[in-house]
């Protein structure tokens, strides 16, 4: 299932294909503003899908980050992450209360999952390693995702070990992000994000999450997507796609559900419709 020589040729995610579903209206809504209003079109799908992967990674290598510190001053040990690359530039104060780390992407850093991030994500969280429960907050300066400019800030309950003797992160953040083309959305929600393989191996490509949580986008003419995870989502730094889980997309008070597979790292996803009606599609995201 994993492919880790060429998955530095590809970029992570999902973007899906160039399709519209249309919710129900009531008989006499037949002008263009009231389908404009209730469509959710291919577009909003896209952008919508794109500020997902956006604050999925860029919470994850923050808490990729934190975890090399605290393993490192809780074990004695010289550990490390493979997952940032040397073009990447960490840069720690320490105060007499909290760690201050300026994470510096320079000009564009390529990453190992493909995606080129650029500018800078100051992060922020208690000096005292040991502690079973700690907080983090984070926030961007000349940010920029694949292109994408990002600004915004976020904030991390990170408990070393759950009831399942995993660490977690319960994450709540507000970004908006602006396209070349000039397309700006918001978007903000709250997710946690349970590490369940491959913690403390040193090894990106064997680490693996289980992700629940919603989240609200709203785009440019202020319409908005509630997603909200029904199943848990998994994802696998060695695929580009999310693996397995169910997600539910929801306009205008209709609801699709989008189902990511039984594990496999594949390109395909089944959409049901509002109407019940289902369709296999295929993901993707970041396509050069």
């Amino acid at each position: 299932m994993k492919n880790y020589p060429t998955l530095k040729k590809m970029l992570i995610g999902s973007m899906l294909s160039a399709f519209t579903f249309f919710i129900s209206c009531s008989k006499d809504e037949t002008t263009n503003e009231t389908e404009e209003s209730t469509a959710l079109t291919a577009a909003e799908l896209k952008f919508s899908d794109e500020t997902e992967l956006i604050s999925e990674d860029i919470l994850g290598l923050v808490e990729d980050v934190y975890t090399t510190d605290e393993i490192s001053s809780t074990s004695k040990s010289n550990y490390g992450s493979d997952y940032l690359p040397d073009c990447v530039t960490i840069t720690t104060v320490v105060t007499d209360t909290t760690k201050e780390k300026t994470i510096d992407f320079g000009e564009g850093c390529e990453l190992p999952n493909g995606n080129v991030l650029s500018g800078i994500i100051y992060l922020s969280y208690e000096r005292q390693m040991e502690v079973a429960q700690k907080n983090l907050s984070l926030s961007l300066e000349n940010f920029a995702f694949n292109g994408v400019s990002v600004e915004g800030t976020a904030s991390v309950e990170r408990i070393r070990s759950n009831e399942n003797n995993n660490p977690q992160s319960d994450a709540i953040w507000s970004f908006t992000a602006s396209w070349p083309d000039g397309e700006t959305v918001s978007f903000n929600g709250d997710r946690t994000r349970e590490w369940v393989e491959g913690f403390g191996s040193g090894f990106w490509g064997d680490n693996a999450f289980l992700i629940t949580g919603k989240g609200t986008y709203t785009g440019k003419l202020g319409n908005t997507i509630q997603k909200e995870v029904l199943e848990p989502l998994r994802r696998e730094w060695s695929c580009r796609f999310i693996v397995s889980g169910i997600l539910s997309i929801t306009k205008s008070d209709a609801r699709a559900s989008l189902d990511f597979g039984d594990g496999s790292c594949d390109a395909k996803g089944i959409l049901t419709y509002p109407n019940g009606e289902s369709q296999e599609i295929f993901l993707r995201r970041f396509s050069k």
